[in-house]
């Protein structure tokens, strides 16, 4: 968006601001002649206090608010200028944003006086003043101390913008006219860098949704999305909510929309004639498309999109429990009780087995040639070399024996071993030491990972017994980092999910950003998609600009869906905002006036999950330098006397007539206006702040004695003060000051 002169953003009808800006670059002058260095000026440690005004120009002033001691942190707490008919609450709190009241906060609001966290502050002559309340002093002012902390009775700091702030007490909740907020950052904190102030989530929030319910493969047991073919495939058991149709097998779904692309419902049975079966479990993939299973009761099968029934073999012995790829393309590992094997898929012959103290899940990791065995009734995971075929090791599980089986997956990136037991996750490291125990509030039922970002999915189902307190029929997805176990993605709900029909099973797209979950309850497969709440990419900085100079103020942010963004401008140092008219784009443009000397500029970014803003940036500007208010050059001067400093133009005496062009970032001045030899004055001089000449300036081919009152009397006698020299030497301070100013504002426009 590009304004016009006289409209850009934000322009007020006042000129306080230029008056101020006047002032400070009169005290910048006065440092320069005094050789004071500006910048020990301006310096400012974290402690510096900080002071806000509010919407009827009360004054806050919090003593520290950066680097602050996470554990506790004492600061003192000032006003002025507050209304003497309304109590207030000076506290910690949850900042929500312009007209939405500052909660929750730290110790809550303080009702009964004997609060550090926070204060009550009331009109003199308040019925609470005394032991429960202060009052105000004379003007509407206040000094008070409080305790806070990062994080405590529902706020944290850590995960949501925060800010000590003054609202109006309980007995006026909604007026917002008493909010005065200054941000805070604890230890470790950048408040103006980084992905910016989360709104209603923190920046970068990680989420999912469900986008769609596929109901057309009968009741789900697992699920196994194809590396190579990208198909969606469902092993399945009849649904008896659908009586006229038998749908157990294995099913092949279009992942984007869930459209049945081929169901392959007949496998050998026990005397090798085909016969409808269950798809209990997948193996894994085979190599292009299709999936090697278990099919009830001792088959293993392998089918792919387009067959009319699967191959396979029938096993001898008891019930298949467990099956997962073998060591070779051609065997599959399967699980018959306590008793593992190594089997052809093609014969069914076991080329290897072993029989361990019991059991009836594993979990195979072809990466370091272990596989991972539990038993749930003895409490005890077995880890077996798939090298040798024997056990090489055994851990137990915490908790004792009897725990309700789960599931048992491993980590192919870490080589960890995740085990659901009951409403908990235990997870051992390669080496089979108990690393982490992860506690839900539902029961473990199943986990997979994506090696691509080093997330782990666990699904979660409610028991389903509503006679159970804790039971409420909903599941729940939860996603972990690998590396740190830390919640990567907020808890989603699982409505209606729950263990009494079946357990559910998780598919995850590489990278993570689609999962199918499974509720065989409801007979469905649920796809969810994952979002994020904008983080900013790119944070605008503050920026100097001349009058009339043009100026860009960027910003960017990632998300998912892609945030849009406005921009919003305010005029009273961050209290009330109000956005851009037509500035939707990642770069705000516009002609800087005076006038909008000291406004603050943000971005804000949205999308379906939250809203982010970026820190908010101050616009300075400084009056136009230089300009035509240069003189024209007498005659014939001096060369040596005539000469400007460095960068003017028309710097020697020539002959008169010529304009001087005034305005350059270095500072187009003469030093000293030299005589012409009838006593005419030099050449005219353009100042860095467009002022007068300093020396010289006298009129244009005149004489000594018709001198202008920038000192051509003194040029024309040649004489030489030393306070000259000392003006002189300031406009040449002031000179590089610009310059750097310039350089400043070039580097956070870009």
């Amino acid at each position: 968006m590009t304004s016009t002169p006289g409209t850009a953003p934000g322009t007020p009808p006042g000129g306080q601001s230029r008056l101020r800006r006047r002032a400070g670059t009169a005290a910048v002058a006065a440092l320069l002649l005094a050789g004071i260095p500006v910048g020990a000026a301006v310096s400012a440690d974290a402690g510096t206090p900080k002071t806000a005004t509010g919407p009827q120009g009360q004054k806050l002033t919090v003593s520290a608010t950066t680097g602050l001691d996470p554990a506790q942190q004492k600061v003192r707490v000032q006003g002025e200028g507050y209304g003497l008919t309304t109590g207030i609450y000076v506290a910690l709190c949850k900042d929500n944003g312009d007209n939405r009241v500052p909660s929750p906060c730290l110790g809550g609001a303080d009702m009964s006086g004997g609060s550090k966290t926070s204060q009550w502050i009331v009109p003199p002559g308040d019925p609470y003043e005394g032991d429960l309340a202060q009052a105000f002093g004379p003007g509407g002012t206040f000094d008070v101390e409080i305790e806070i902390a990062q994080k405590g009775d529902g706020l944290d700091c850590a995960e949501v913008a925060c800010s000590v702030v003054t609202r109006a007490d309980h007995r006026a909740a909604g007026d917002r006219t008493q909010d005065v907020r200054i941000p805070v950052a604890f230890a470790g904190q950048d408040p103006g860098d980084g992905g910016g102030e989360g709104v209603d989530v923190p920046a970068g929030t990680v989420s999912y949704r469900s986008a769609a319910d596929f109901t057309t493969a009968g009741k789900p047991l697992d699920l196994l999305l194809h590396p190579d073919s990208k198909k969606l495939y469902v092993g399945a058991d009849n649904l008896p909510d659908t009586a006229d149709v038998d749908e157990r097998g294995l099913h092949v779904l279009n992942p984007e929309n869930g459209t049945s692309e081929s169901w392959i419902s007949q496998a050998p049975g026990s005397t090798g004639a085909l016969r409808a079966s269950a798809a209990a479990r997948i193996a894994g993939p085979l190599p292009g498309d299709g999936v090697v299973y278990n099919y009830p009761l001792r088959g293993v099968g392998s089918a792919k999109s387009g067959d009319e029934a699967a191959t396979g073999v029938w096993l001898a012995g008891s019930t298949i429990t467990d099956i997962a790829p073998g060591t070779t393309p051609d065997t599959v590992l399967v699980a018959q009780g306590a008793t593992l094997s190594e089997i052809e898929r093609a014969t069914g012959t076991a080329t290897r087995s072993l029989t361990l103290p019991g059991g009836t899940q594993f979990a195979a990791d072809p990466e370091r040639k272990a596989l991972w065995y539990t038993d749930f009734t003895a409490g005890k995971l077995h880890r077996v070399d798939l090298a040798s075929f024997t056990v090489s090791g055994s851990f137990d599980l915490p908790g004792g024996p009897g725990g309700m089986a789960g599931f048992t997956e491993t980590d192919p990136a870490t080589g960890a071993v995740w085990v659901g037991v009951g409403r908990s996750v235990l997870v051992f490291d390669a080496a089979g030491t108990l690393v982490k125990t992860l506690l839900g509030k539902d029961l473990a039922r199943d986990a997979t990972f994506d090696t691509a970002s080093g997330r782990a999915y666990v699904v979660w189902q409610d028991g389903g017994d509503l006679s159970d307190p804790a039971n409420d029929n909903n599941g729940t997805l939860t996603v972990y980092g690998t590396e740190d176990f830390a919640v990567a993605a907020q808890d989603l709900s699982l409505p209606g999910n729950h263990s009494q029909a079946g357990a559910a099973s998780l598919a995850v797209e590489p990278g993570g950003a689609t999962v199918f979950v499974t509720s065989p309850a409801e007979g469905k497969i649920t796809k969810l998609v994952r979002q994020v709440s904008p983080l900013v990419t790119r944070a605008p900085a503050d920026l100097t600009a001349k009058e009339g100079e043009e100026v860009a103020i960027r910003a960017e942010a990632e998300g998912t869906p892609e945030p849009t963004v406005r921009w919003q401008v305010s005029t009273d140092d961050a209290q009330t905002w109000k956005d851009v008219e037509g500035a939707t784009e990642s770069a705000l443009t516009f002609t800087a006036r005076t006038a909008q000397d000291g406004y603050r500029y943000r971005a804000e970014f949205r999308n379906d999950v939250g809203t982010t803003r970026t820190a908010a940036v101050t616009l300075t500007v400084t009056a136009a330098t230089g300009g035509d208010t240069g003189g024209d050059v007498g005659g014939n001067g001096d060369a040596s006397n005539g000469a400007g400093s460095t960068g003017s133009d028309g710097s020697t005496g020539g002959d008169g007539g010529t304009q001087s062009s005034g305005g350059s970032t270095t500072g187009d001045s003469d030093s000293v206006g030299g005589s012409g030899p009838t006593g005419t004055s030099g050449g005219s001089t353009g100042t860095s702040d467009g002022s007068g000449a300093t020396v010289g300036g006298g009129v244009a081919g005149g004489t000594g004695t018709a001198a202008t009152s920038g000192g051509g009397s003194l040029a024309a006698t040649g004489a030489t003060v030393m306070s000259v020299t000392l003006a002189a030497a300031g406009l040449v301070g002031a000179g590089v000051l610009v310059h750097r100013r310039a350089r400043r504002r070039t580097e956070g426009a870009l």
